[in-house]
């Protein structure tokens, strides 16, 4: 049975360069997840940390929503993952869902998000406002 992983992050950051810590390839190598291919645009075939994590950009509102089809190792399925952004005064929320994680890998995958992903972003992005 896959698990389903839900988080909320606060990042003192505007939107705008929230969003491009999570599309733009050149601020993705920055705070750690490259090399990477990646883009805002639907259909992309996106690769992080040098292909260990790939997948397909499925859906996109610009500056919004991200929604990705992810592969890790030898999955049989992809993990759906959704980036949801909204606004909170001079924060910017971010709500990660992800669902169809394996579950002998939820464990990693789960502390992964803080320590490997959305952790080095808000770490990068508050140290430069």
């Amino acid at each position: 049975m896959d698990k389903t992983i839900k988080k909320v992050y606060k990042i003192s950051t505007t939107i705008d360069k929230l969003w491009e810590a999570l599309v733009d390839p050149a601020v993705i190598d920055e705070w750690g997840g490259g090399p990477s291919k990646m883009d805002s645009k639907v259909g992309t075939d996106f690769e992080l940390w040098n292909g260990d994590i790939y997948g397909k950009n499925i859906e996109v509102v610009s500056k919004s929503k991200l929604v990705q089809e992810w592969f890790g190792g030898d999955w049989p399925k992809p993990s759906i993952v959704t980036f949801t952004l909204k606004n909170d005064n001079s924060n910017t929320i971010l709500e990660l869902e992800q669902v169809d994680v394996p579950d002998d890998e939820f464990e990693d995958i789960n502390s992964g998000w803080d320590d490997y992903y959305i952790g080095p972003m808000k770490q990068m992005l508050e140290k430069k406002d």
